[in-house]
This record gives C-alpha cells, structure tokens and sequence, in this order.
C-alpha cells in the first residue's frame, strides 16, 4: 500500500510538472504578477501588528513594544472615527444602491444594438471618462462648480441663490454619485457585454421565429446568460464597501474642510490623521485593520448569500 500510494505520488508531482513544463510561457507570463502581489501585498502584512503596539522609529516595527488592544479602546472613543464610519456606510450603500445596476442596465441596452459601428461609438463615449485621473477631473469639476463657475452662472440666469456642491454638504454627497457614475459606468459595463457575447445568437433566433418579444428575450436569454456574472461582481463590490470601491482619490481630491462632516471616509479619515494631523502609525494601522476585517465579513456574508441564491459564488 505504501509502495501505491509512493508511486501515485511520484506520478502526481510528474503530471504537475509535465504540465508546468507545456505551459512554462503561461507561467512566465504570470510571474510579474505573483511577483508585484507578493512584494506589495503580502510581504508587507507584517506591519499589521502595529495595531497592538506602540511604533518606536528606533526600533523599528517588529522591535517596537507591544501595548495589546490599546489602540482599539482609544477607537471606540474616537468621535471623529465615527464620524468616518458612517459616512463610509453611508456613500458605498448609495453608490451600491445606484452605480451598480447602471453598468447592467447599459451593457443590456448597447447589446440591442443592431448595428455594430453604433455600439461601438456609445461604448467608447461611455468608457472615455474612466481614463481621465480624478486629479485632472476634480480640476475640471472645480472650475464648473466654483462660485463663478458655469453651474452657478446657470443658476443666476433663473434667479436662483449662488450655490457650490464643493462645499454645501447637502449637495456635496449627490455630486460624489453622479461624477462616479458619470466616469465608471462605461468601463464597469464591459465585463457585462462580453458576458452578453458570449451567449449563442441561435438562442435569440430561436426566441424570435417562437414569438417571443424582446423583454422576454432578456428576461429568458441575456439575463440568465449575465446573472452568474454579476453574482460574482457583487460579492467583489460588497467585500469592498468599507473602501468605496476605491473612490478614495475622488473623494480626496474633492472634499474640503466645510464638508468633512458627510465626506470624510475611513480612508481620507486615515491619510489626513497620519499625514497633517499627527503621526501615530500603530493607531491608524489599527483603524485600517478594522477596516478589512469588516470587509471580509461583509464579503463572506455576500458570498453565502449568493450560494443560497443558486449561484456558484467567489469559493
């Protein structure tokens, strides 16, 4: 038995590497990426246990003193953390609630398309503004929204009162969703047309010579051909709530003091502590670990949700 089981072994570990040997180019290839995720992701997770101690720069982080959960009580106290905290909550469900559907909604509506050169015009249109840096953005989004800019020349040309979405915190979170909406749609529907493509045209031909109309072609075709993809990017999208998606540059290069109330995040909240206030690294590295650990959970709980939908989801 234990000369089989030996042998099988040995025959296992030859396929594997048979099979390394016949795709070696694949591999290559992939190797500036396991690379780039170990150097950047993982070799720098040591540093998390900066949120149990008190960061010395003479010793540096592994031989700084551990203090436990100190920093965690010092967070439950922190009204400014909070403050953070629930305008995290707040922006990602409205940018779940309102960004995600669209790109669907999009991708269905230009697959419709019968002419190809008019689908790829309105994809080009839609996907543009996604290569445009918030940085170079907010610069234009500041001079349309300044108080002499072209929004408020509009609005005196009505006889209404003066008003910048830059600074009214009313406005200012409304703002956040239509430029988010405006840069990202046409870039998050191409996952969804190339689902879409996927799915055999004899199906819609079929649909059509039996009568059926074109909402029961979606409803019966394209939305069970896309469903499994968008469970998937919806467990992504909810395991990163509590980093907005990564609209961190949109909001950083956006927001100003008179509107830090409904705009500050946990992760500007992190920047602006660590880089203008004061910096207490091991706090501020216990504040982003909480971060993540939400994160995960969030993901497992969306990820469950998804399998008792029927769909195959992330594991």
């Amino acid at each position: 038995m234990k000369t089989e089981r030996r042998s099988e072994g040995r025959s296992s570990k030859g396929a594997l590497w048979s099979t390394v040997r016949q795709y070696k180019y694949h591999y290559l290839m992939l190797l500036p990426v396991v690379i780039w995720y170990l150097v950047f992701s993982y070799l720098p997770m040591y540093g998390v246990t900066l949120a149990l101690k008190t960061f010395d720069f003479s010793k540096g982080i592994l031989g700084s003193p551990w203090i436990g959960f100190d920093h965690f009580k010092t967070l439950v106290d922190d009204m400014e953390f909070w403050n953070a905290f629930q305008n995290t909550v707040i922006i990602s469900l409205a940018k779940l609630v309102i960004h995600f559907p669209l790109p669907i909604i999009l991708a269905i509506v230009m697959n419709e398309f019968s002419r190809n050169k008019a689908r790829k015009f309105f994809q080009t249109l839609f996907t543009f503004p996604h290569f445009i840096s918030w940085v170079v953005l907010a610069g234009i989004l500041t001079n349309i929204l300044s108080n002499d800019g072209v929004y408020n020349q509009i609005l005196s040309l009505f006889g209404m009162d003066s008003s910048s979405p830059l600074v009214n915190e009313n406005e200012f979170r409304p703002m956040l969703y239509i430029s988010h909406v405006w840069k990202e749609i046409g870039w998050d529907s191409i996952i969804y047309m190339a689902a879409l493509a996927g799915i055999n045209p004899d199906l819609y031909e079929a649909a059509e010579i039996d009568g059926a109309s074109r909402f029961q072609r979606l409803r019966f075709i394209a939305w069970p051909g896309i469903k499994s993809t968008v469970a998937i990017l919806f467990v992504l999208t909810v395991g990163g709530l509590m980093s907005l998606g990564g609209s961190f540059d949109q909001i950083f290069n956006l927001y100003s003091s008179p509107v830090y109330s409904v705009a500050d995040t946990i992760d500007t909240y992190i920047y602006r502590t660590t880089f203008t206030v004061g910096a207490d690294f091991g706090y501020m590295t216990a504040v982003g670990l909480l971060k993540s650990v939400i994160n995960l959970v969030l993901l497992v709980i969306a990820n469950i949700t998804v399998k008792k939908m029927g769909e195959q989801g992330l594991y």
